[in-house]
């Protein structure tokens, strides 16, 4: 069914290649569908199908990685983002009733960093995170701005909880879904204290894993070279992209286990990182505060709110119950204050 689909997606791009072999290229743990399509003349696209979600908010992402790609011509980070294909200027995005198609360029891939980074190859990650976002900070005026913000999403939440039919579905307490509104409001409360809305917001691609992106190595110094996977594009403050460079840098490692604790933001490789950008791009204290809240999102948006899409559900059923009874908690217990006289 799914590769009917995207056979049809195929056709309605205009593309004249005949699609002549789908490979299942789906990451284990989601519930997104992505194929490796060989063409007829043996050049490669990948194809992502979604089912959930806004297809305006969809199209919408789209429409803006493409302009953030074109906006990063000229820049050393030209050929960094996997291209969207478009049809008559536009990104492609095809509809079959509740399933999307949306279709990208392949990317080579360089050197991915291994799964426990050395310190040098840590200061490396932070310097080109801390160069990309200041070149997609002068991107962001060609950018409109989405729909879709941190707001939003932590609003739907609040009243979806709301309803009887999801607490019984996902079997929480009444006592649970009174814990999950108040860290809704504890985020709107302290997100506005910290100067959220004064924030510069730039076009973000929240979920850095190993295994999503690759990198060069130029007189010992890591560069990045190709990035793939859009599953998570935000235009918002450039904190959300620290958690997940929390876990990159971690000193466990890349871990086939999924688990997301807050301590990992307190361990001096993570210090590091953050020293390192600060040399780069520097980062007001507030910001750095912010990340806390950065977290508390992540937790009610990526995992409760929307787990279901993103995990496979055994997965999801654990991360959320781990949500309720770790993660929360433990995101009133973290203090980050540390973490901004490290930066001196």
């Amino acid at each position: 069914m799914s590769i009917e689909i995207i056979r049809k997606a195929w056709i309605g791009l205009g593309d004249q290649r005949r699609a002549a072999e789908f490979r299942d290229a789906s990451p284990a743990v989601s519930t997104n569908r992505v194929y490796r399509i060989v063409l007829e003349d043996d050049t490669c696209v990948f194809a992502k199908l979604v089912t959930y979600g806004s297809a305006v908010h969809f199209r919408q992402d789209h429409q803006r990685i493409s302009r953030w790609i074109a906006e990063l011509e000229g820049s050393r980070f030209s050929n960094f983002l996997a291209p969207v294909l478009q049809k008559s200027g536009e990104p492609y995005i095809y509809c079959d009733g509740p399933n999307w198609v949306v279709f990208y360029g392949e990317v080579r891939i360089a050197e991915t960093l291994p799964r426990r980074l050395d310190e040098n190859d840590i200061r490396g990650l932070a310097h080109e995170m801390a160069d990309f976002h200041g070149v997609s900070a002068e991107c962001t005026p060609g950018l409109d701005p989405t729909w879709k913000t941190l707001g939003s999403d932590v609003a739907a939440l609040f009243d979806r909880v709301a309803a009887p039919e999801w607490r019984e579905g996902n079997g929480f307490t009444r006592g649970q879904v009174a814990l999950i509104q108040r860290h809704c409001e504890t985020f709107f409360r302290n997100a506005e204290r910290l100067g959220y809305h004064r924030f510069k917001k730039i076009p973000l691609l929240v979920d850095w894993n190993i295994t999503n992106f690759s990198v060069e190595r130029e007189h010992g110094q890591i560069r990045f070279f190709s990035r793939w996977d859009y599953d998570w594009f935000r235009i918002e403050p450039r904190t959300l992209d620290f958690y997940f460079m929390s876990r990159v840098v971690r000193d466990e490692g890349d871990t086939s286990r999924f688990s997301y604790t807050p301590e990992i933001f307190l361990e001096p490789r993570f210090q590091l990182f953050l020293k390192a950008y600060h040399e780069k791009n520097p980062i007001e204290a507030d910001e750095l505060l912010f990340l806390k809240e950065v977290y508390r999102f992540f937790v009610l948006v990526y995992v409760l709110h929307l787990g279901e899409h993103f995990f496979q559900y055994g997965l999801c059923k654990r991360l959320q119950y781990e949500a309720v009874e770790i993660y929360l908690p433990a995101a009133d217990a973290i203090d980050l204050r540390d973490l901004v006289g490290g930066l001196s």
